[in-house]
């Protein structure tokens, strides 16, 4: 297995037919008839000189060459881990049939004469001895003086020769006493009748990193040799492919010219030539379909730029896509509008710009009103979002209704003074206090009741003040204040103390359920005043023994619901639709005995629509009803 040549152990003609050989082989072949590649004349090679810009070109060429790199690479690391191995046992094999051949030698040799038979037996068989007695000891050394050494009881192959039944251990490990990589072999050696004397050869390493070396450098040759071939087939391959992908693009490209007269594909016989042929069949079709969408779409900016109204539509970016004359006539910009101009530089509402960042976020349709400075009158805004593919989009349509602004508005002065001249109160007030002062003070059957009636319509006319000033600022659509974080429990439990007294004077029971700990953004003062609105309408209109369940949950959608269930008289179904309006009130004469204005319910629904609620309600008539409010959770 191995050999001496030169005072040196060399692997033999074993390693040489080992599966390596093949590479050996093979690099003698070539390097007899190695083809010569000419680059003098490469550029005549390359017909297109676009070739090397194509991407997918590059990209082929890319994978070849790194498939061929880890595929070689891969080879390199096994074969060369596969060289080490291979060569680390046959040493191994060499130094355990040496060291059985010296072990029945050594159990002969007396004592003093141990390290001039250690010597002489390393020339023989060219490896390094040790002998090392039961306790660890150098007792004989072929390269090193024994005395000097370190103890040997706990080396690693000397450990595994004592251990192993057939009592051989090996290791692989750098020697400290010569300062270099060696392969030990130990076995266990019978001396002077003792079993625990240990036999230890080693030999260098070097042999084994010269082989890995050598076979690392053939692999690089090879290597080399294959991404070479495999980088000319790759060419041309690609540079085939490539051309024929340019012609495809430039058909596809072409049915959409006005001027399309390009001739047909060249047919073959491949997934390209199925995709010419498909392009080919379509591009009547496509022409057709064009022709039509181009009219279509034709039609519809004559409709669009016709309209009253003004029409805005703006891409994901806020950049306009289209705005009718109206759009332009209103925001005092130039006509037509150019597509693709930030809306920025034409739109100064923030509110619109609002609106439409609105629309894009949450995909919803949104309608507001708001005034715009650049024309002074008052729109309502409807958005909607636009989306075809992938591409998304809102479209806004400005209704000029500054007129009707101007008469709600008128009408909501109204309802702002007349509650400064509400006479009847104020009559009935004046009437009973004359009374009292020119003698029924004495009265003491009726000044008491005259006093209780100044009392109720004092608190009456307070009301009905209250709750129309209330409404009207609700109304008036001033600037709102920052919307602040509040929390839903809190503002419940302050609603739920204030009518407390009541319900418990009317013999209600106010009930909490299921309160999650919530936050809405919001005005807390205003969101109080809605759930007091509603749990005293559900205290008044409740029966004796009655029971008001109050609850607040997370809705399906991320808003907050809070739902206030009385047991009461309920409520008609024609009445429902109408009950949120001002002064609208189903039972009239319950309503004025309980002592109501008719103008809770208005101010609960302007409360929670100014912070994007909504507010709805079920009723049973006798059963009872429940309203349901839902507000935009806190981020």
């Amino acid at each position: 297995m191995w050999c001496n040549s030169g005072g040196r152990w060399q692997p033999d003609a074993a390693l040489v037919y080992s599966p390596l050989w093949i590479f050996d082989f093979g690099f003698r072949i070539g390097s007899r008839a190695r083809p010569h590649f000419s680059i003098q004349n490469r550029k005549s090679k390359v017909q297109n000189p676009m070739t090397f810009r194509s991407p997918i070109f590059r990209k082929l060429l890319s994978s070849a060459f790194l498939l061929i790199a880890v595929t070689l690479g891969v080879l390199d690391f096994y074969i060369t881990s596969y060289t080490a191995s291979r060569e680390v046992q046959i040493v191994e094999q060499r130094l355990e049939s040496e060291a059985r051949i010296l072990q029945a030698e050594a159990a002969g040799i007396p004592r003093p004469s141990l390290e001039d038979w250690a010597r002489q037996a390393s020339e023989r068989a060219h490896a390094r001895i040790t002998i090392v007695d039961p306790m660890g000891v150098a007792l004989a050394d072929s390269h090193h003086d024994p005395e000097t050494m370190e103890n040997h009881k706990d080396r690693p192959e000397i450990i595994a020769a004592r251990q192993n039944q057939n009592g051989v251990g090996s290791s692989i490990r750098h020697s400290a006493t010569i300062n270099q990589d060696l392969c030990y072999t130990a076995v266990r050696l019978t001396y002077q009748n003792d079993p625990g004397y240990i036999l230890r050869l080693a030999v260098s390493l070097d042999d084994v990193e010269s082989s890995k070396a050598a076979v690392r450098w053939r692999i690089l040759w090879a290597s080399l040799y294959a991404t070479l071939v495999a980088l000319i087939f790759a060419y041309f391959f690609s540079r085939s492919f490539t051309r024929r992908i340019a012609r495809l693009r430039a058909y596809a490209e072409g049915l959409v010219d006005a001027h399309f007269t390009q001739a047909p594909l060249p047919d073959a016989d491949d997934e390209l030539g199925a995709l010419g042929r498909s392009l080919c069949t379509t591009a009547v079709q496509l022409r057709n379909l064009v022709d039509r969408l181009s009219v279509e779409s034709a039609q519809r900016e004559a409709i669009l730029s016709s309209m009253v109204e003004g029409v805005l539509a703006v891409d994901s970016n806020l950049r306009i896509t289209f705005a009718n004359a109206s759009f332009a006539r209103v925001m005092g910009a130039s006509n037509p509008v150019p597509a693709g101009k930030p809306l920025v530089e034409v739109v100064r509402a923030p509110e619109l710009r609002e609106v439409l960042t609105r629309v894009l976020t949450s995909g919803d349709s949104v309608k507001r009103r708001m005034q715009l400075p650049a024309a002074e009158r008052v729109f309502e805004v409807q958005a909607a979002p636009l989306t075809s593919g992938t591409a998304r989009g809102a479209i806004a349509i400005l209704h000029d209704i500054t007129d009707l602004e101007r008469l709600e508005r008128i009408r909501r002065d109204f309802v702002a003074n007349v509650s400064h001249e509400l006479r009847t109160p104020l009559t009935a007030i004046r009437g009973y206090a004359e009374t009292l002062l020119e003698g029924a003070l004495e009265d003491k059957e009726n000044n008491r009741r005259f006093l209780e009636i100044i009392k109720a319509h004092s608190i009456r006319l307070n009301n009905i003040s209250s709750d129309l000033l209330t409404l009207s600022e609700l109304e008036a659509g001033r600037a709102r204040p920052e919307p602040e974080v509040v929390a839903v429990r809190a503002a419940v439990d302050s609603a739920v103390r204030t009518l407390e007294s009541e319900a418990r004077l009317r013999g209600v029971s106010l009930v909490c359920g299921s309160i999650e700990d919530a936050q809405v953004l919001g005005d807390r003062l205003q969101i109080e005043q809605a759930l007091v609105n509603l749990l005293d309408n559900a205290v008044k209109f409740n029966r004796p023994n009655g029971e008001v369940l109050l609850e607040v949950t997370r809705n399906g959608d991320g808003r907050i619901k809070i739902t206030i269930t009385d047991t009461g008289i309920g409520i008609p179904h024609d009445d429902l639709p109408r009950i949120f309006e001002r002064f609208y009130r189903v039972d009239k004469a319950r309503s004025r005995e309980v002592g109501g204005t008719g103008l809770g319910l208005s101010i609960v629904k302007h409360i929670i629509e100014r912070m994007n609620g909504s507010v709805s309600v079920e009723s049973q008539l006798g059963k009872g009803s429940t309203f349901t409010l839902l507000l935009p959770a806190a981020a």
